[in-house]
C-alpha cells in the first residue's frame, strides 16, 4: 500500500522556502500516529527540512538524484523503483514529499491522506489537484485549531478508484 500524505492550503500550496505554511499541532501528532511503525519516503530537500533526522520509529528513505550521494542515518534511493524495492512487502509506505516526490509517486499511489488547510498561504511548492475520476474520498473529518490563530481544516482520505 503506498499512500501520500500531505497538508494544503486552499490553493494546493505545501511549502515555501522548504518550510511548512504553517504548524498545526494535531495535523503533526496525525502525521506521527499514522506513520509510526512504516516507512516514509522523501526527496532530499524535504529529509533536510526535518528538524531532527531521521524520524524516529519509522524507515526513513531519501530518494537523490546524485548517484554518488549515501545520506546518513537513511537509506538513499535514486529512483522511485529503487526506494519501492527497499521497502518491506504487506507495508504502507508513507510518500511524505515534496513537490517533485509527490507528482512521481501519484500514479504509483494508493491513498491520499490530505489534511485541506482552509486558508491562503504564499508557497513556492504545490501539490497536484486531485483528479476525482481517479479518487473517490472515504473519510473526511473537520476540525478547527485552537489558539490565538485559529485555522480550520479538514482531514480527508482519498482512495483509488478500482
Amino acid at each position: 500500500m503506498i499512500s501520500i500524505i500531505v497538508a494544503v492550503s486552499e490553493d494546493w500550496g505545501i511549502g515555501k522556502d522548504n518550510k511548512l505554511l504553517w504548524h498545526i499541532s494535531e495535523d503533526l501528532k496525525r502525521f506521527k500516529r499514522l506513520t509510526f511503525g512504516n516507512t516514509v519516503i522523501m526527496g532530499k530537500r524535504t529529509w533536510e527540512s526535518l528538524p531532527r533526522r531521521p524520524l524516529p520509529g519509522r524507515r526513513n528513505i531519501v530518494l537523490t538524484d546524485d548517484k554518488t550521494e549515501n545520506i546518513e542515518n537513511a537509506v538513499t534511493a535514486y529512483s522511485i523503483e529503487d526506494s519501492l524495492s527497499k521497502c518491506e512487502k504487506n507495508e504502507e509506505i508513507f510518500i511524505m514529499g515534496g513537490g517533485s516526490i509527490y507528482r512521481q509517486f501519484m500514479p504509483f499511489a494508493d491513498r491520499l491522506y490530505i489534511t485541506h488547510v482552509h486558508k491562503k498561504a504564499p508557497a513556492d511548492i504545490y501539490f497536484p489537484e486531485i483528479d476525482l475520476k481517479i479518487w473517490k474520498i472515504t473519510e473526511k473529518e473537520v476540525f478547527k485549531t485552537d489558539g490565538e490563530e485559529s485555522i480550520p481544516y479538514t482531514y480527508t482520505i482519498y482512495e483509488k478508484k478500482e
